[in-house]
């Protein structure tokens, strides 16, 4: 395994410090804003200040996901900047080394990066879930029983609930509903007086009551039982007591599954796709960032710090309002959901190819 070698470390040193900098410094700076502009809302609520304190710690995953882009831009810019400005560059290239290994380094990191995003990415959902209860927008329950609700649970399945009770582990007067779009994916109605959860099994046994199935085609078929068990129904009775989940709460599989199940029922779910391309192509930014600031930041070798900022600044504005245009352009149909999330790396990692290609060797 070959150690790197003095410039490498001295590179990696100084990308890391502007990239730690912009990565917890960005969400800290919003945080504060969004505090100053909420602080008396939250108070009129009632919320304690740990309890505000608590949830902006939970808000940091998904801050932290959007950021990283532009972390990894304002670091490759100002660390491979910063040698073009000190002749490092001239220096490490007299010694015939090409402004390809110089830079090596940086996409390795911008590697690592991707995939550490691709882990926040699935852990922000639920962590902005909880931050949602803890400042009181979104319900989280503590008591016992539930009564008359809905549930929306995976796989396109509708609880509707008369009652349920967590210390007994039963639901009563429940109907469990699948809406389907045809033959192939008929609707499934089951109605039932009661159901027992059981500990030992892991599973709902769902007794007296009725399957109805409606094929969409007016034919219609309806079966009585005592007792059954079904498949899908594998929430457990305290997941029950919460709300259910948006779809912006939801990780990539998860959502994946939601959006199949909306789309065998004959719903809308482009918007969603792109939202689950984009939690892929996100992070696959990291990289095409890096590679398309390397040559960036030596376009302009004895320009300052200001440079610097302004270039990375204008590209994240840029970035962010492609995503924006992204999420449109797939929700309205213009182009697949999939190509429309991935178009912003497209663009970048095209114009970084073209200004590598150009960048002095």
């Amino acid at each position: 395994m070959r150690v790197l070698g003095i410039l490498d470390r001295y590179l990696l040193r100084e990308w890391s410090k502007v990239f730690l900098i912009t990565t917890l410094g960005f969400p800290l700076v919003v945080i504060a804003i969004e505090l100053t502009d909420k602080l008396d809302e939250y108070l009129a609520r009632g919320l304690a200040p740990k309890a505000i304190a608590t949830s902006y710690i939970f808000s940091l995953p998904e801050k932290v996901f959007m950021v990283l882009p532009a972390a990894v831009l304002f670091a490759t810019v100002f660390s491979v900047g910063a040698m073009g400005r000190y002749s490092e560059l001239t220096a490490a290239k007299a010694t015939g080394r090409s402004f390809y290994r110089i830079v090596m380094p940086v996409f390795l990191a911008g590697v690592l990066v991707a995939g550490a995003a691709l882990g926040v990415g699935e852990l922000a959902p639920p962590a902005t879930r909880r931050q949602l209860e803890l400042l009181g927008e979104k319900q989280f329950r503590t008591v016992n029983t539930r009564y008359n609700f809905v549930f929306r649970a995976d796989r396109g399945w509708v609880y509707m609930i008369r009652s349920l009770d967590i210390n007994e582990r039963t639901m009563r007067d429940l109907v469990l509903e699948r809406e389907g779009s045809g033959p192939q994916y008929p609707t499934l109605v089951i109605q039932a007086f009661f159901a027992r959860y059981l500990d030992s099994l892991s599973r709902w046994t769902v007794g007296d009551g009725r399957l109805r199935i409606a094929s969409g085609d007016a034919s219609e078929l309806a079966f009585a039982f005592d007792s059954m068990y079904h498949r899908s129904l594998v929430e457990k009775p305290q997941a029950l007591l919460a709300e259910p989940k948006a779809p912006e709460e939801m990780g990539y599989a998860e959502l994946g599954r939601y959006i199949d199940a909306l789309e065998r029922s004959g719903g809308e779910a482009r918007k969603l796709t792109v939202d689950r391309a984009l939690k892929i192509a996100i992070p696959v930014t990291c990289l095409i960032i890096a590679i398309f600031a390397a040559p960036l930041a030596i376009t302009g070798p004895r320009a300052g710090a200001a440079y610097g900022v302004a270039v990375s600044l204008a590209t994240t504005i840029f970035f962010l309002t492609l995503i924006q245009l992204s999420r449109a352009v797939g929700s309205g149909g213009l182009l697949p959901p999939t190509l429309a999330a991935w178009m912003p790396n497209m663009l970048f990692g095209g114009v970084g190819l073209w200004l590598l290609k150009r960048a002095p060797t």
